[in-house]
């Protein structure tokens, strides 16, 4: 991935009409614990702060504010279409995708995994929040079920989440990802983690699923949320904190 300022861009070969960023912490105007660009507006920031640093993440990306597709997520698989009727409005649901050139498709976290999509085409494209309940849950089975296109025309980045050397989970996790697929094993180890706990590698877990479906070109990863306290907010490692954003759009 490419740092551009404040922000990632995925390296990958998404068709030109296929914009993508993944926002750090860097460049808002909240302040502590929120500091700075904090764009969640569930965490107890000022209204205001989010607000202004939502128009500054549109402007820099060149979209109106209400042309952002924000959810409330819930750490579920239920997946929105976003389109001209519905992007304004803040949708329950854990992933988006959209043929609607102009809207972005929008995720927030603070250590869980976004993970975007586009065809080869340049027709459609989604994003998905998966912590480990939507992911095992299948809410990347079901965007890609949603976005209708084969899957073996999709590619797949990965953006900034919690590292397998800061995931450490226990094993009602690691049996839940074994009971879908038992190559999920090789995603757990015991180095690093409590007596009867694991450390879990979310971003194997994800690639598992995506080539299950038959997404084989994925890229991104890496960039653990934990250890990087300057770039990426983390909940797991300050609780009380800010959500950066990952957003995938199309242009006309």
């Amino acid at each position: 991935m490419t740092i551009e300022g404040n922000a990632l861009k995925p390296d990958w070969s998404a068709p030109d009409r296929v914009r993508a960023i993944s926002t750090t912490r860097v460049g808002g105007v909240s302040v502590r614990p929120w500091d700075s660009l904090n764009l969640g507006s569930h965490v107890e920031d000022d209204p205001e702060h989010v607000q202004e640093n939502r128009r500054r993440l549109a402007e820099s990306i060149g979209l109106d504010s209400d042309r952002i597709g924000w959810l409330n997520q819930v750490h579920g698989t239920e997946v929105v279409e976003l389109t001209a009727n519905n992007v304004g409005q803040t949708v329950e649901a854990d992933a988006s995708y959209t043929r609607h050139p102009g809207i972005a498709c929008a995720i927030l976290t603070a250590d869980c995994l976004p993970v975007i999509l586009a065809d080869s085409e340049g027709t459609v494209v989604g994003a998905a929040h998966c912590g480990w309940r939507s992911l095992c849950g299948g809410v990347i089975e079901n965007l890609v079920s949603a976005m209708a296109v084969a899957p073996e025309t999709l590619q797949a980045w990965l953006g900034p989440a919690i590292g397998p050397d800061s995931f450490e989970v226990g094993p009602e996790v690691r049996d839940a990802f074994l009971d879908h697929d038992p190559k999920a094993v090789h995603a757990f180890k015991d180095a690093g983690a409590r007596p009867g706990h694991f450390m879990a590698d979310i971003y194997r877990l994800a690639v598992l699923r995506l080539n299950r479906l038959g997404v084989s070109v994925v890229t991104g990863g890496g960039l653990c949320t934990v250890q990087n306290p300057d770039r990426f907010f983390s909940y797991r490692r300050d609780g009380r904190t800010g959500r950066m954003a990952t957003l995938i759009w199309l242009t006309g």
